[in-house]
């Protein structure tokens, strides 16, 4: 078995689509351990397979192949529920596109994972203090003066921030993050990646990170190179 310690850790991951031309292979073998409170970025051209690896890392997607265990624990033979469960806890997601709700402000936003997770009637209970959580989150990322802000009053890199505070209301172990700074301009990327470091340095949260940008990925603690399926470095 794996060992613990908070690793994160794919073991000979594969994945296979079907086409209407057969099994296109996708992941071939892929083994990645990702120790606690590291920064890895997982880098290659478009079509190698960072956007399938990180989902199956996070289990959004199951592997045709393979297993994923956190601390020692193998998610993979989880039932679905039990996954979900997980997921909750374990793992926060940053994407490329925000992904907010555009009738919701960016605390309503924030607070989303909390009202699904508490339900109804526990979140009634609950309410008041995870908004407390989720104003104080905005502020430390510095968008305190945007609380009642809708989606479409805000900037991209203020949506990036709205969407990474929400990834972090669970107070996930695990930051899971596909190309978060493709949509945005050098300047605001960087101002990202400071946040993303940021964090990372006050918290201690383990960090993979999906990027094209070589920028970013030479900050990371370990830059890690797809091609066709394999990590090559």
């Amino acid at each position: 078995m794996p060992s613990q310690n908070g690793a994160l850790e794919a073991k000979e991951i594969y994945k296979d689509y079907r086409t209407a031309a057969g099994p296109l292979r996708v992941l071939n073998g892929i083994n990645l351990r990702v120790e606690k409170g590291e920064i890895v970025a997982v880098v290659g051209p478009s079509g190698s397979g960072k956007s399938t690896l990180l989902h199956i890392l996070g289990i959004l997607d199951t592997p045709t192949a393979g297993m994923v265990f956190y601390d020692g624990e193998n998610l993979n033979v989880l039932g679905a529920r039990q996954q979900a469960a997980k997921r909750n806890k374990l793992f926060g997601f940053v994407f490329q596109f925000y992904h907010l709700l555009p009738d919701f402000d960016a605390l309503e936003n924030v607070m989303m994972p909390q009202v699904i997770g508490h339900g109804m009637f526990g979140w009634q209970r609950a309410k008041q203090r995870e908004r407390e959580r989720a104003a104080d989150l905005l502020k430390r990322i510095g968008l305190g003066a945007r609380l009642t802000h809708r989606p479409s009053q805000l900037s991209g890199g203020e949506s990036q921030r709205v969407a990474i505070a929400r990834a972090l209301m669970n107070q996930p172990a695990v930051l899971l993050c596909d190309e978060p700074t493709g949509n945005l301009d050098t300047k605001t990327g960087k101002e990202i990646r400071d946040v993303i470091w940021g964090l990372n340095a006050e918290q201690g949260q383990t960090v993979v990170i999906v990027t094209h940008d070589e920028h970013l990925a030479r900050a990371a603690t370990r830059m890690v190179r797809m091609v066709d399926g394999r990590i090559l470095e």
